[in-house]
């Protein structure tokens, strides 16, 4: 899918020197910026990801399950 996105010149210009000194392309900043905003949001980029993510979630509930009993303080 093609989305049209506006920069200034300066930013471009800086961009474009950032992607040569890269050896990467306009396209392939912009992939990544875009990846790094999606997981600072935790959404997931790719399958990869969202199994991750799911695996993680499954987990996270049993471990809580067996913290949850009552605490006893130490004898002193």
């Amino acid at each position: 899918m093609r989305k049209l996105i506006a920069f200034d010149d300066d930013t471009f210009d800086k961009l474009t020197q950032l992607g040569r000194d890269r050896m990467a392309t306009i396209q392939e900043l912009a992939d990544e910026a875009f990846a790094d905003v999606l997981k600072k949001h935790g959404i997931p980029v790719d399958l990869k990801d969202a199994l991750r993510k799911s695996a993680a979630i499954d987990r996270a509930p049993a471990k809580s399950k067996a913290r949850s009993g009552p605490v006893r303080k130490a004898k002193s």
